[in-house]
């Protein structure tokens, strides 16, 4: 059966889960690596090596992943293909426990890394015959021949090597299940009634620095502490991975390897779950461990978590598609990240690049921006606010909406979290003073809940100085706002006199 499954998905040229349904309460964001030189300038040094998958089976059954691939996407690719064929062929339904979840989790990694290693068996024996043809003064072998051999072991070099990290999150009969490997991470944010964001991350990372992996290392004979010296295992700090064939196989060929009675690299997940998400009003958020890396790097790992769930917080209350959500917070963590090393602080020492960035999230009960639309007829208009973070040497607004009434009807926005104005405001005149929704009421709520709330905070203490007229530069930004709503009221304001500043 499984061998059916691989020939299946192969034979398809990896196109054949284009015919699967797209779960459309997910939205994913990506941004490829990019190095920066001494004048801030970005460039891609190597094509995208992340991927992801999202999908929506039978019998409420929801599946996403987020694979950090490394020196080359060839794994991450063929991971998120394969584990899509091992889950969504009818492995998985409502009537499997918690327990036949997390073995069936468990064997498709399994599966995966298997599948994987048997297509790179014959580059891997080319590679190994070529590199036996190659002893040192061989007199049989002339220069020619010797240059395209090393030529050619190059190539198989690049064809098999590279590996990926994974995590995964499946959905069954309203339960959340997490199979981790590696360093990407995934929080859960739950929202309280009263616009709170409480944040849960699920796991721990199997990197250098996590004591249960250390101590699993240490019991194949492996000097732990010298693998938390080093922080990294063969370029890669993770100490659970996809492919690599280079610690799977030869890992007695690596020094701080050597020692080891078995496999000390696995592709073996750790599972988390059931969680039940009945009830549960928040997000699901899997990220990729560059944007984890960019994030921290720019602002220190303390508050990190706080400041991905108030950044997508934000954006869900200004976007109507998940994809854009996602996309800007992406596009947020990026431009941080560049800011701080553009700024010169001390941070800019831990930003001059980042990896491949992918967020994936997956909203639970949760309003999108178009849920604040007017119940009784009405607008929304835009009003530009600013706010700055204080590690942040940018200023960003946030949107707030203003909504106006239609002529004849009371307006009664709504908003999940809360109102700056409650009740029902007056109807009749169309005035700009009509209800003033915040829709980072949710966000506001979050940073506060974070400890700190270093990511939207209040105006500083220091009151803006005048200009020479005595005025001080505006706080709210109306111009957009008064555009669209002189084009909206055109012949009204031609005899009534138009709104604005006069």
């Amino acid at each position: 059966m499984a061998a059916q499954r691989r020939t299946y998905m192969q034979s398809q040229h990896q196109s054949w889960t284009d015919d699967l349904p797209l779960c459309q309460m997910c939205g994913v964001g990506s941004a490829p690596n990019c190095v920066y030189s001494s004048d801030g300038k970005g460039t891609q040094s190597h094509p995208n090596e992340d991927a992801h998958l999202r999908f929506r089976g039978e019998d409420g059954l929801f599946l996403y992943g987020v694979f950090n691939g490394y020196d080359g996407s060839r794994v991450a690719s063929f991971a998120s293909q394969c584990l899509t064929a091992e889950l969504l062929l009818g492995q998985v339904n409502s009537s499997h426990t918690d327990n036949d979840v997390r073995r069936i989790l468990t064997q498709a990694f399994d599966v995966v890394e298997k599948s994987y290693f048997e297509t790179i068996d014959d580059a891997l024996a080319e590679k190994a015959h070529l590199s036996n043809y190659l002893v040192p003064h061989n007199e049989n072998v002339s220069f020619h021949q010797n240059q395209k051999v090393q030529e050619r072991l190059k190539e198989l070099e690049q064809e098999v090597s590279g590996g990926a990290t994974a995590v995964v999150a499946l959905i069954l009969n309203n339960k959340l299940y997490i199979a981790n490997v590696g360093t990407n991470r995934v929080l859960l944010c739950k929202s309280s009634s009263d616009g709170q964001n409480q944040v849960l991350q699920i796991g721990r990372p199997h990197s250098t620095d996590n004591e249960d992996e250390l101590q699993r290392l240490a019991a194949l004979g492996v000097d732990s502490a010298r693998i938390r010296q080093a922080g990294q295992i063969a370029g890669q700090s993770c100490t659970r991975r996809l492919g690599d064939y280079r610690v799977k196989f030869n890992y007695n060929e690596i020094d701080l390897l050597s020692v080891a009675k078995s496999k000390p690299i696995i592709a073996e997940p750790e599972i988390y779950g059931s969680q039940s998400l009945d009830g549960v009003t928040g997000f699901l958020v899997l990220m990729s461990e560059g944007l984890i890396n960019a994030l921290e790097s720019a602002h220190g790992p303390e508050q990190a978590n706080q400041e991905i769930v108030a950044m997508v917080a934000a954006e869900l209350a200004q976007h109507t598609s998940l994809e854009a959500v996602a996309q800007s917070v992406v596009e947020r963590v990026k431009r941080l990240h560049h800011d701080v090393f553009v700024s010169g602080r001390q941070r800019a020492t831990y930003c001059s690049r980042h990896e491949d960035m992918t967020l994936l999230i997956r909203t639970l009960n949760y309003p999108l921006a178009d849920a604040l639309t007017p119940t009784q007829g009405g607008r929304i208009y835009p009003v530009s606010v600013p706010y700055s973070s204080n590690q942040s040497t940018s200023k960003t607004s946030v949107t707030l909406s203003l909504v106006m009434p239609s002529p004849g009807t009371l307006t009664n926005g709504t908003n999940t979290a809360s109102t700056l104005e409650e009740g029902t405001p007056t109807p009749g005149s169309q005035s700009p003073t009509a209800t003033l929704q915040s829709t980072n009421t949710q966000t506001q709520s979050s940073s506060s809940s974070s400890g700190d709330g270093s990511l939207f905070r209040q105006r500083g203490s220091q009151a803006a100085q005048p200009d020479e007229t005595g005025r001080v530069p505006p706080y709210v930004d109306f111009s957009q706002f008064y555009r669209l709503w002189g084009s909206d009221h055109s012949d009204s304001q031609s005899t009534q006199g138009g709104l604005g500043p006069q």
